[in-house]
């Protein structure tokens, strides 16, 4: 059993939010939805909750109302190994959404996603200061992180 689960919390959008993820992450499936009964804070037979696994990891969404807001100091990380995969998952969660700075957006639901390459992290931690540097300045000028460019930028010579 997972010890700690993601709980995301929509206004009314759970089931299309947990429906979209699914579609887009393999390994990922709808377990389980819950309804409003009668003298439920939601009109009775709409969805009240919905469990669902992205990549083998479980995340519950509930429809609480409108006065639940996302906000960017929490983000859900998308570590892709190839740049096709930031492209795939790029576009998928940015559709009807807003791109952000360095690898950020968020969806059309306000979900603040990161969707990076597992590359930058050694590029950013690389032994030479100079070279985590330009990968730094690299990506500062990106929205979606381009793999190839970051690579360029680190073996420039000074």
């Amino acid at each position: 059993m997972q010890t700690i689960t993601t709980f995301l919390t929509f206004n009314d959008q759970a089931e299309e939010a947990a429906t979209l993820y699914t579609a887009i992450f393999p390994n990922s499936t709808i377990t389980n939805v819950t309804r409003y009964g009668d003298g439920g804070p939601g009109p009775a037979g709409s969805v009240q909750s919905v469990i669902f696994q992205l990549a083998g990891q479980t995340f519950i969404a509930l429809n609480g109302g409108s006065h639940f807001k996302f906000a960017e100091g929490i983000s859900l990380f998308v570590n892709c190994a190839t740049q096709d995969e930031v492209d795939f998952y790029w576009e998928k969660l940015s559709e009807g959404g807003t791109e952000g700075p360095c690898g950020w957006l968020n969806d059309r639901f306000g979900v603040s996603w990161q969707v990076v390459p597992s590359k930058l992290g050694q590029f950013l931690q690389d032994e030479d200061p100079e070279k985590a540097k330009r990968a730094m300045a690299a990506m500062m000028t990106m929205k979606k992180i381009d793999i190839q460019a970051i690579e360029e930028a680190v073996a420039e010579a000074v």
